[in-house]
């Protein structure tokens, strides 16, 4: 049998991850083969994998990264299943040398199969099982290209990348501004003109019935009822029912006794109330047209908008769970 070298159990465990113990028993079991040690590691990483592979991973490392032009961003989330795990610095290393092959990677079975540290960034996940005993995965990834792409992370829970249109002058402070807005608020397009229209109806009438219901029992307990909207997108708010709203607006002006001639300083803030509580999909779901988190006073269109010619491409958004 050969002798097992201290220099050489170290060598393996930099190599793998694994702890002291393992990697010796491994060179131990392959005879001193440093290559049969590693193979013998990966083999009880598949058996872990297999043991584990119908657990939820939760927990884990989502993460950005992008090319020196900055064109091109990947976001990715290496998972795991526990919080002590993805707080660990070997893991958080790990998941950066993942993104940074990411960046070569057009979707996420490319990345599986591309090459790392002599083998695959796949068998790599099964031996990283093995090592830590927990299941292990890439669990997202998404990649955007556009003239310049910013991001954000919000601590290693949720990861965002921003494209812009052109590469203007602080695009870096404004894709990240928009990049904190779609962490925080969670949008899923950019405009309500993304929504198809049989979407927008069957979500209206899904919307009213759940408000419907909670008025019968806020009435049974003498509440305030909630108000039932007609419409929840500014898709549905055509000409028509602009004119209807504003003329509702001016016979309650009417009603309440108040001039004439001050009815165009107050119709203009009736109509924006009109529009903020009609257009309540939009607000949830569509970018441009959430209130902006950094000042509540204007959308996100408007926030844009204020530096110049430029649009948001596009927009990704990866986090764990």
């Amino acid at each position: 049998m050969s002798e097992i070298k201290a220099a050489d159990v170290a060598k393996l465990r930099k190599q793998t991850g694994a702890g002291m113990m393992d990697c010796k028993k491994a060179l131990v079991e392959s005879n001193g083969d440093f290559d049969g040690a590693i193979d013998i590691l990966r083999k009880k990483g598949q058996k872990v994998a297999a043991k584990r592979a119908e657990r939820h991973a939760s927990e884990g490392v989502a993460i950005t990264k992008i090319n020196s032009e900055k064109t091109s961003g990947v976001a990715i989330v290496l998972a795991c299943e526990t919080d002590f795990v993805a707080k660990n610095d070997s893991f958080k290393e790990l998941a950066s040398k993942f993104a940074d092959i990411a960046l070569e990677c057009s979707d996420k079975e490319e990345l599986l199969s591309a090459k790392f540290e002599g083998t695959s960034v796949s068998e790599k996940l099964i031996e990283q099982t093995g090592v830590i005993g927990e299941k292990i995965e890439i669990s997202e990834f998404e990649r955007l290209d556009a003239d310049f792409v910013g991001s954000y992370t919000h601590g290693i829970k949720i990861a965002v990348l921003v494209g812009l249109d052109s590469p203007i002058a602080k695009a870096d402070q404004l894709t990240k501004d928009i990049a904190m807005q779609v962490a925080s608020m969670g949008a899923t397009t950019l405009s309500y003109k993304d929504f198809d229209l049989s979407f927008i109806e069957s979500e209206t009438q899904a919307r009213i019935a759940v408000i419907e219901k909670e008025n019968i029992e806020l009435a049974r307990l003498g509440k305030t009822l909630k108000n039932v909207p007609k419409y929840i997108s500014r898709a549905q708010l055509t000409n028509e029912v602009l004119e209807s709203a504003e003329a509702q607006a001016k016979k309650e002006l009417q009603s309440e006794g108040k001039p004439e001639k001050i009815w165009d300083r107050i119709i203009p803030g009736k109509m924006q109330r009109f529009i903020l509580d009609n257009t309540t999909l939009d607000q949830e779901q569509c970018l441009l047209d959430q209130i902006f988190i950094k000042d509540d006073k204007i959308n996100v269109d408007q926030y844009i908008k204020s530096y110049g010619d430029v649009k948001i491409s596009g927009f990704k958004r990866v986090s764990l769970g």
